[in-house]
Parts: C-alpha cells; structure tokens; sequence
C-alpha cells in the first residue's frame, strides 16, 4: 500500500470518528431528557414512600401487626430500590455530560479539572464498552488515587480521549491472555487493569497498567506512528496511541512511557507538567 492510499484511509478514519462524535453529541443529549424524569420521579417516589410508611405507622393497630410490619418491610425495599434508581440515573448523566463534554469542548482549552473523577468515569465507560460487545468479557478493575488531589489544569475532552484508547488496548489485551489460557505463576489467570494518579512536583502522574499479553519489542518502538496496531484487520485502526501521544506530548506538553514485556503486561504512564 503506497503512502498516497495510506493517508486516504487514514483520513476517511478520521472524518468517521468526526461523525460518531457528532452522532454521540446528539445521542447523548436525547438520552439526557428521559433520564432526568427517571431520576426525579424515583426521588418524587421516595417521598411518597415516607409518607406512606406514615400512614401505616399510624394504622398499625387496625391492620395487624404482622401484616403492619410486611408492609413496612416491602416499603422500605421499595424505598431502597428507587434509591438505586436514583443513584445509577445520575450515574448515567455524569457519563452523558461526559461524552457532551468532549464533543463540545473548545480546542486547546485547560480548564480546573476533577482527574479521580474524570479517570474513574472513563476507566468504567472503556470497561462497558467491551462488554457491550462482548458479553464474557470481565477484568479486576484497581484504582488509586491520590487522597484530595488538587484540580489539574487540563484539557478534559482530550485526556479522557487518552484514557479511552489506552484502557481500550488494556482490555484487549487482557482478553487475549484470556483466550490463551495463560496464567500468572502457573495458577488461575485473573485479567487485572490497575489505575494510579498523583500530583507531584508540579506533575499530574496517570498510570494505567495491564496484566495481559503484552506488546512484542519489534511493535513498542512504532507504536506512536500512524496505522501501526497490535490487533487484527477490523478491530484497530493504528490511529489510538498515535493520537494518544499527540494529546499527551502536544496538547499537554508532557510525556509518555510505555512499559511491556511479552507474556506479563504493559504500563503506560503519562507525565504531564501543571
């Protein structure tokens, strides 16, 4: 394939992914609207829930108290449900706001960002992601954060668009050390993705590191160029950690060391100045 072919392909990939971020935007903020009646009518139905607990706290004697205490067991079951719904609802909008952030967020803008956060949202978003497609897919997810990390002065669009494509490559390839049957010191293998993030010296310090197959010495050296990918034909475009690097050493200013060895795992650190 000539350089002149390449960049077509190269560039058809970039106008897709364009789209799907327009089509995400527009996605995301429909979804938004019928999660936000979901969300309140769960809260509008747990004050209802109070009040009914009321009421047959005071009727308890008319009722029995047997058939008192079932209802207040199955109303306070209801109670906790509507909690739940509550919780996941505005779970599921943090993540929308997300996506809207990164469709929407101006180029080049470093605002004060909440970095546990953003990485514990896009960590678990990578993690969905796989299992939408693939239903047996599961890892042992570690985070570890800082305790009252400062807000960082980042772009957030961009470093969530990093941790997508690197926890993406991290899912991978942990599935395929899965599928290979491998195991660590010859026991059960547990796919394992461990997530740090500290400030120090000036420095926001994200790694995310993998227990899975591992990146051959004769790929890690290329990685950063253009459509070199670990993956077979369909699953990888070679643009992830390509961009990746752009948004890290470009947009950031900062720094990225990637850490593998065959058959044990990989550890990608960015290093980015405040």
């Amino acid at each position: 394939m000539d350089d002149k072919q390449t960049m077509k392909e190269q560039l058809l990939n970039m106008q897709k992914m364009a789209s799907l971020g327009m089509i995400s935007a527009g996605i995301a903020h429909e979804i938004r609207n019928p999660l936000n009646f979901v969300i309140n009518f769960s809260k509008l139905s747990g004050r209802l829930l109070e009040e009914l607990e009321e009421v047959v706290d005071g009727v308890k004697d008319r009722i029995g108290g047997e058939d008192a205490a079932d209802i207040a067991d199955i109303v306070r079951d209801l109670a906790l449900n509507m909690q739940k719904i509550q919780e996941h609802g505005e779970r599921a909008v943090s993540i929308i706001q997300g996506i809207l952030l990164i469709s929407r967020g101006k180029e080049n803008e470093r605002i004060p960002t909440d970095i546990r956060h953003l990485l514990h949202e896009y960590v678990w978003l990578s993690y969905h992601s796989r299992r939408a497609n693939d239903k047996d897919f599961n890892v042992s997810i570690k985070e570890t954060y800082q305790p009252e990390m400062p807000y960082c002065m980042v772009i957030p669009q961009d470093l969530s668009r990093a941790v997508i494509n690197v926890m993406s490559n991290a899912c991978y390839a942990v599935k395929q050390k899965e599928m290979e049957g491998d195991a660590d010191g010859g026991g059960v293998y547990v796919p394992t993705i461990e997530v740090t993030a500290a400030v120090a010296d000036g420095r926001l310090v994200i790694t995310i590191a993998d227990n899975g197959v591992g990146i051959p010495e004769e790929v890690r050296g290329k990685l950063f160029r253009q459509t070199v990918t670990t993956k077979p034909v369909g699953e990888g475009t070679g643009l992830g950690m390509q961009i990746t690097h752009e948004i890290i050493t470009k947009n950031h200013n900062g720094e990225i060391n990637i850490d593998s060895r065959p058959g044990e795992g990989t550890t990608v650190t960015f290093v980015i100045p405040l």
